[in-house]
């Protein structure tokens, strides 16, 4: 089994889709690598050799940032934005949409599913 960056690829995928599991990695980045390392898009990852996953292991690790590192410099970026208190910060702080979408409907992956207001009934069909 093929691990890069602490991931363990899915076995029965093409490599190309398979390095997408990499948080960091997406289809464009995954594409440049293969070129980079001169590895068959078309390979699935159970057929690649030893010598090609460490040639994408090493081509990862000098050219992408990903997983921990990525995760890590994305959380600052926000956790900046709170700490000035930009527009942007305090969505993010009140768990609110921060790209301008309307909330008064819909938003419920952010806003978490609804929650009863006490006193509050749905009106009534005649």
């Amino acid at each position: 089994m093929a691990r890069i960056a602490g991931v363990d690829l899915p076995r029965g995928k093409r490599v190309e889709v398979a390095l997408t599991h990499i948080f960091g990695v997406g289809l464009p980045t995954s594409r440049r690598i293969l070129e980079l390392t001169a590895v068959n898009a078309d390979t699935r990852v159970r057929d690649l050799s030893d010598a090609e996953v460490a040639r994408l292991r090493q081509a990862i690790e000098r050219h992408v940032k990903v997983e921990g590192a990525l995760r890590t410099e994305v959380a600052m970026n926000v956790k900046r934005l709170m700490d000035i208190g930009s527009y942007r910060g305090t969505r993010h702080r009140r768990g609110l949409p921060a790209r301008g979408q309307r909330t008064h409907t819909n938003a419920r992956t952010k806003k978490g599913p609804r929650r009863p207001i006490a006193g509050k009934k749905k009106a009534l069909k005649k």
